[in-house]
């Protein structure tokens, strides 16, 4: 579905259309949490699942939706050179609340496999330098998750 609004946007001449500022946001929160869960080198099954159902929640997507969201994040992660676009992107459009909402679901992503793997510790400091969150605000962030990562009844 995202796929078919996407192409609405394209021209034939070979120029695009930006997305919306609301699709943008979608993209660049998307592209968080993927660059989050590749971090230690594996974009695991369970990983994919908790991004696209995290996707569906955060902006009431159905799943072929969330799941083409997905896939345009991917592709524009492959396109960018750097971070700092999907974080303006954000920096520009949410409040403080929002994007801390956006580091703790990162954590999330990142402590799934239930192992802080350096580069995802290196990541997510850099997310939260490039999303103009204070230090304290990236750990309060953490042990939030951590506490909701060891409450979590064993499967």
């Amino acid at each position: 579905m995202l796929t078919r609004i996407f192409e609405l946007f394209r021209d034939t001449s070979g120029t695009e259309e930006q997305p919306s500022k609301e699709e943008r946001v979608r993209i660049a929160t998307a592209a968080i949490f993927v660059e989050c869960a590749r971090a230690d080198e594996e974009f695991s099954p369970a990983e994919k699942e908790h991004v696209i159902e995290t996707l569906r929640q955060r902006f009431q997507l159905p799943q072929e939706e969330a799941e083409d969201l997905l896939r345009e994040s991917k592709r524009s992660l492959k396109e960018s050179s750097d971070l700092w676009t999907f974080t303006n992107t954000l920096n520009e459009a949410l409040t403080l609340e929002e994007k801390t909402e956006i580091i703790e679901e990162a954590w999330r992503v990142i402590f799934l496999d239930g192992v802080l793997h350096a580069h995802e510790d290196y990541l997510i400091h850099k997310l939260a330098r490039l999303l103009n969150l204070t230090h304290p605000e990236l750990i309060d962030a953490k042990m939030k998750v951590l506490d909701e990562v060891r409450n979590r009844p064993a499967p």
